[in-house]
C-alpha cells in the first residue's frame, strides 16, 4: 500500500481495502440462519434472522464493524461468521451495518450511517416486523465500530424522537479517545504487527480530515491546541487504570 501510494497508483487505504475484498463472502443462509444483504434507513446492511420458531419476542444486535473507519465490511468472512454465531446462540436478529468509509467519506458520515440504521430499526413498526423485543436491543462494535456504538448510545439518550431505549452497548477494544496518542498502550504497541501506532494515527487522521497537517500533528501528538489544556483533566483516563498499568506516563 505504501509503495502504491508513493508511485501514485492508488491511495494507501485503497491498497489496504484489497484485503477486505479477498475476505468477502456472499450472504449465504444455513440451517440456523437466514442471511440477506438489504438496506435499512437507506444504508446497506447484512441481516441475520434465526430460522427456529420463536418462543417469544427476540433479542436484536446492531453491529458496527471495525477497520479504522476506512476498512472493513459486514460481508468479510470473520464478521459474517461472528454475526451468524451471535444470531444462532442468542436467538437474535443481527443487523451488521455497511457504513460509508474514509477517505471518500469522512467524519461524520460513518456515524450518520450507523445512527440512521439504529434509529430506523428502533421504530415500533420495524421491531414488530422482525419480532424483536423493544426491551432487548443493543448496539455493538469492535475497534472503530466500538467508537461508533458508543457514540450512537450517547446520541440516542438525547434524541427525543426515539422512544425505545437500548438495553446495552457492547464495546470490543473500542477506539474511544484521540486526545492523547502517546498513551502507554500506544508506546508499548508502537511497532507491533497488525496495528502499529503509525497506522492507528493514519486511521484517525484519514477519518477526520484530508488535511496532511492534521496527520503530521497527530503523529507528533501535538494536535490538541494548548488552550484546550485545562479540559484534559476532565477526560483523564488514568484514574480508571490499575497503578501497575499506568507506567510513568504524565497525562
Amino acid at each position: 500500500s505504501e509503495a502504491a501510494e508513493l508511485l501514485g497508483l492508488m491511495h494507501y487505504m485503497e491498497g489496504l481495502r484489497l484485503i477486505t475484498t479477498v475476505e468477502l463472502v456472499p450472504p449465504t443462509s444455513d440451517e440456523n440462519t437466514t442471511v440477506t444483504d438489504t438496506e435499512l434507513g437507506g444504508v446497506p446492511v447484512r441481516l441475520f434472522l434465526p430460522k427456529r420458531a420463536p418462543g417469544g419476542l427476540r433479542r436484536a444486535v446492531l453491529f458496527f464493524h471495525g477497520g479504522g473507519w476506512c476498512l472493513g465490511d459486514a460481508g468479510m468472512h470473520g464478521y459474517d461468521l461472528m454475526s451468524r454465531r451471535i444470531s444462532n446462540e442468542l436467538d437474535a436478529v443481527v443487523v451488521s451495518v455497511n457504513y460509508r468509509l474514509a477517505p471518500p467519506h469522512r467524519f461524520p458520515a460513518q456515524f450518520e450511517d450507523v445512527y440512521a440504521v439504529t434509529k430506523f430499526f428502533l421504530q415500533s413498526k420495524v421491531l414488530s416486523q422482525y419480532g424483536v423485543d423493544p426491551a432487548r436491543v443493543c448496539v455493538a462494535g469492535d475497534s472503530a465500530g466500538g467508537n461508533l456504538a458508543a457514540a450512537v448510545a450517547q446520541q440516542l439518550s438525547e434524541d427525543p424522537e426515539v422512544k425505545t431505549k437500548l438495553k446495552a452497548q457492547v464495546l470490543i477494544y473500542p477506539a474511544l479517545q484521540a486526545l492523547d496518542l502517546d498513551l502507554p498502550s500506544y508506546r508499548d504497541n508502537a511497532h507491533k504487527p497488525l496495528l502499529p501506532r503509525a497506522l492507528m494515527v493514519r486511521f484517525w487522521s484519514e477519518y477526520l480530515s484530508a488535511e496532511p497537517a492534521l496527520h503530521a500533528a497527530m503523529a507528533s501528538n501535538r494536535h490538541v491546541p494548548p488552550e484546550a489544556g485545562p479540559l484534559l483533566p476532565l477526560v483523564n483516563w488514568s484514574r480508571w487504570l490499575p497503578a501497575a498499568m499506568r507506567g510513568a506516563h504524565a497525562y
